[in-house]
């Protein structure tokens, strides 16, 4: 499974690469703040609408701490899917949250 460090992924950020970012956690925790420009999809409906994504392009998973994104990636993983999971979740991002 492939990973990346929030710092890492804030630093792509700030250097403007486009960047497909999936947030698997509850609206409810969303609610609060999540990375700029990801998409909710919350872990339970990951598999229903899994449709949305496209298999040529790159995603990278992100949840609370990690946990449900390693979930989630190895789920669209196997789905064949080009995924990399956030470590850490959003517990040590330190970005920007909207």
């Amino acid at each position: 499974m492939k990973e990346i460090s929030t710092k890492e992924l804030q630093n792509l950020i700030e250097a403007n690469n486009e960047l497909n970012i999936i947030d698997v956690r509850e609206v409810d925790e969303v609610a609060t703040g999540k990375i700029k420009g990801a998409v909710n999809i919350p872990l339970g409906l990951l598999e229903f609408r899994k449709q949305e994504l496209n298999k040529s392009e790159e995603y990278i998973m992100v949840c609370r701490s990690g946990g449900r994104s390693g979930q989630a990636t190895k789920y669209l993983e196997s789905q064949g899917f080009n995924v990399t999971n956030m470590t850490g979740g959003m517990l040590s991002w330190e970005g920007e949250v909207e």
